[in-house]
């Protein structure tokens, strides 16, 4: 008999999450799930006055690649930062949304006993997504083995008004220069985040590409571009400063300018559980309420 194994992550400032925690876990327990707990999260879940005991796991350890699903409580935010728990591990991730409607967090907390049944019924798919990786040597030591990006790397100006410029060479072929607040490189997962915000495309989250879009570009003519996401990137930036921010989701850093950093696709994929009554196409009309004219 299939026995699930079930890793659970949250924000620990987001109190109201352990109530909807508590319906997984009765749920869980109804299939006789073997389930552990982020030890930030397990000991929220024990302050709260909750005897019942789990195995924990943290960043370094008690993750392998036996699990059955690593589900996330909290916002868009929460998968990003679940994304550096699971790496490489293969382990399909799905987002109990505890805050606003999210693209990734999609999941209505109200509907968490959902997650396991529908996920027992068979109705969902796994759609594998796309990152980023940044190889520069001088991160190496900010970064570590989380050098990779579910939603985008940025580049972007620090400590000044002024613009930078951002040096751009695609299969070290040179495409422009731009003169601007600084550029994203997005994955389609990452296309309707801080690029959607900045004038970029929505992108399915199979398509693949990568999208440049440029942070309020003063050469006006400079557009966001998509781009194969077998393609190479090469950037360097300059300006009035001495150094930029590098950024990867929601992790960053500071870099002298004028040295090279190359953006490319990661060697492995996130795997995101897609329930059928949850898809991409229903978020999209949701979150952007497309379709919300009343001519429609």
């Amino acid at each position: 008999m299939f026995k699930m194994k079930v890793a659970v992550y949250g924000q620990t400032y987001q109190d109201n999450a352990i109530e909807y925690f508590i319906e997984l876990l009765d749920e869980l327990s109804n299939v006789s799930a073997e389930v552990y707990i982020e030890k930030d999260f397990y000991e929220l879940y024990r302050a709260k006055g909750n005897s019942q005991t789990f195995p924990i796991f943290t960043m370094k350890e008690g993750l392998n690649a036996s699990f059955d699903m690593f589900v996330s409580f909290g916002g868009d935010g929460t998968i990003l930062r679940a994304t550096t728990f699971v790496k490489d591990l293969g382990i399909p991730i799905v987002g109990v949304n505890t805050g606003r409607l999210g693209f990734l967090s999609t999941f209505k907390k109200e509907d968490v006993r959902k997650v396991v049944r529908e996920f027992k019924q068979g109705a969902y798919t796994v759609v594998e997504r796309s990152l980023v990786q940044l190889n520069t040597k001088e991160l190496d030591v900010e970064f570590g083995d989380l050098n990779f990006a579910l939603n985008e790397i940025t580049v972007s100006r620090k400590d000044t008004t002024s613009m930078i410029t951002v040096e751009t060479f695609l299969n070290n072929e040179y495409l422009t220069s731009y003169w601007a607040d600084g550029l994203i490189i997005s994955t389609p997962t990452g296309s309707t985040g801080y690029s959607l915000s900045c004038g970029g495309p929505v992108i399915v989250p199979t398509a693949k590409s990568l999208v440049l879009t440029p942070i309020a570009p003063h050469n006006l003519n400079a557009r966001p571009l998509v781009i194969s996401d077998d393609t190479v990137i090469r950037l360097k930036v300059s300006g009035r400063e001495e150094n930029h921010l590098v950024s990867l989701d929601s992790r960053i850093a500071s870099l002298e300018n004028d040295q090279e950093i190359t953006i490319s696709k990661a060697p492995f994929t996130i795997k995101m559980i897609e329930y059928t009554s949850e898809s991409f196409l229903k978020t999209l009309r949701n979150k952007l309420l497309w379709g919300e004219d009343r001519r429609n």
